[in-house]
């Protein structure tokens, strides 16, 4: 299920890519601008299973050129705030994991109307849409107290216990690529302005949006600061050292490299929104293919 969702985002990319390189007739150009607002949520190793689990509003601005009554594309930034814990998404109640980010998202989106669709056309002012793109985020997941985890958690698939020493830890990037794409509904309310309804999906291409990845840290000392954050409820527990009669250290801990998220998946986040926009370069005159692209425009 996994690899036909990945081949459907990689074959909409293509589609998409290719109408950007197409020869294109000349025509009037349609601009618009406007501003979106909705829920944003996250999906992820603390919660891969449940959209909308403590959704927040987020918001945006976009510009968008019109390419006849079937292609449009459009520049979009956003501004989402994700939030997600175990205990409310239920998937994994026994690791207490919780974190919260501002995402800064800015994406080249190419739009495909299934009906012809113009802002003021009176017989042509509906259509549903899909729409694919690229995008560059930033994040940065903090705990719940406001500390920032890049500086504390790292991918812990190592045999370093963690002490008071914190020379070992590996720091993340906090910007990322992400593919999104989705579905919405366009409605031209007058003659100038245009409504859109859509569900937004966004593959981050990081497993960093919250600061789950790879196994538990080892740690010997469960009071040290970055253990409250590395594993809040004590699932894990510190490992215990035990000298032989002979010298030798024995380490137990019968919950040693548990998995703490998956590593081998990317995070996700949705963004289910309206927007409103206002249209300007009307077609002119001068247009030769004006009455015929443009034929229900009122």
């Amino acid at each position: 299920m996994k690899n036909c969702k990945k081949h459907l985002i990689v074959a909409l990319v293509v589609l998409l890519a290719g109408q950007f390189l197409a020869p294109k007739a000349a025509h009037s150009q349609v601009m618009e601008v406007g501003a979106s607002v909705g829920l944003s949520y996250y999906m992820g190793d603390i919660n891969p299973r449940k959209p909308f689990v403590q959704s927040n509003l987020g918001w945006g601005v976009l510009v968008r050129y019109y390419d006849g009554t079937r292609w449009a594309f459009r520049l979009a930034y956003s501004n989402l705030q994700l939030d997600c814990s175990d205990k409310a998404s239920g998937y994994r109640p026994e690791r207490g994991l919780s974190f919260h980010t501002k995402v800064h998202d800015v994406a080249l989106i190419a739009e495909f109307n299934f009906l012809d669709y113009f802002t003021g056309s009176k017989r042509n002012g509906l259509s549903p849409y899909i729409f694919g793109g690229i995008s560059v985020l930033s994040f940065n997941p903090k705990a719940d107290d406001g500390t920032a985890l890049r500086d504390i958690l790292t991918d812990t698939n190592s045999d370093v216990l963690i002490t008071n020493d914190t020379k070992t830890m590996e720091k993340y990037g906090k910007v990322a690529a992400s593919i999104p794409f989705g579905i919405g509904l366009k409605y031209s309310v007058s003659r100038r302005i245009g409504l859109a309804a859509e569900w937004r999906w966004d593959w981050s291409l990081t497993d960093w949006l919250d600061d789950c990845h790879g196994y538990y840290p080892r740690y010997t000392d469960p009071n040290n600061s970055i253990v409250q954050y590395a594993d809040p409820t004590g699932f894990v527990g510190p490992e215990t050292q035990t000298q032989t009669p002979t010298g030798e250290v024995v380490v137990s801990n019968t919950k040693s490299y548990i998995q703490r998220g998956n590593s081998a998946d990317f995070d996700w986040y949705g963004y289910l929104n309206v927007s409103i926009t206002y249209k300007f370069n009307l077609p002119n005159g001068k247009d030769c293919n004006k009455k015929e692209r443009y034929k229900n425009y009122d």
